[in-house]
C-alpha cells in the first residue's frame, strides 16, 4: 500500500529574509520569475544546476497554492530593492552610471 506523505516545500530564508531555494542561493523570486517567461521546470533545472527537478516542482507547486502570499513577498522584496537602488543613486550616482559608460565605450570600439 502506497503511504502519502505531506513534502515540506523546500523553501527557507536566510539572515536578511531572504527565501531561498534547497539549501542554494537561489532566490525564490528567480524560480518564480523563470515559470512566468514560460520556463519548464527542466529548463529552470538546467538554468540552475544546483537545484533538483523535484524542488523546482515542488516550488511551483507551493507557489501555485500560495499564490496571494508569494506574490506579496515578491513586491516587498521589489520595493526594498527599489529603495537600496535610490539610496545608491543618491549617495553614489557614479557608479549607478558606470555601466552606461561601460557600454558606451565597448559601441564606440571597431569591430
Amino acid at each position: 500500500m502506497l503511504a502519502i506523505k505531506a513534502e515540506k516545500a523546500p523553501i527557507t530564508t536566510n539572515a536578511d529574509g531572504a527565501a531561498l531555494i534547497a539549501n542554494t542561493r537561489v532566490r525564490l523570486e528567480t524560480i518564480i520569475a523563470a515559470f512566468y517567461r514560460g520556463d519548464s521546470p527542466e529548463q529552470i533545472v538546467d538554468s540552475f544546476d544546483v537545484l533538483s527537478l523535484a524542488d523546482v516542482y515542488a516550488v511551483i507547486a507551493y507557489y501555485l497554492n500560495h499564490r496571494e502570499e508569494v506574490d506579496a513577498y515578491i513586491r516587498e522584496q521589489d520595493e526594498a530593492a527599489e529603495q537600496v537602488y535610490r539610496k545608491i543613486e543618491a549617495n553614489r550616482p557614479d557608479m549607478l552610471s558606470l555601466r552606461q559608460r561601460l557600454l558606451e565605450r565597448k559601441q564606440k570600439r571597431p569591430r
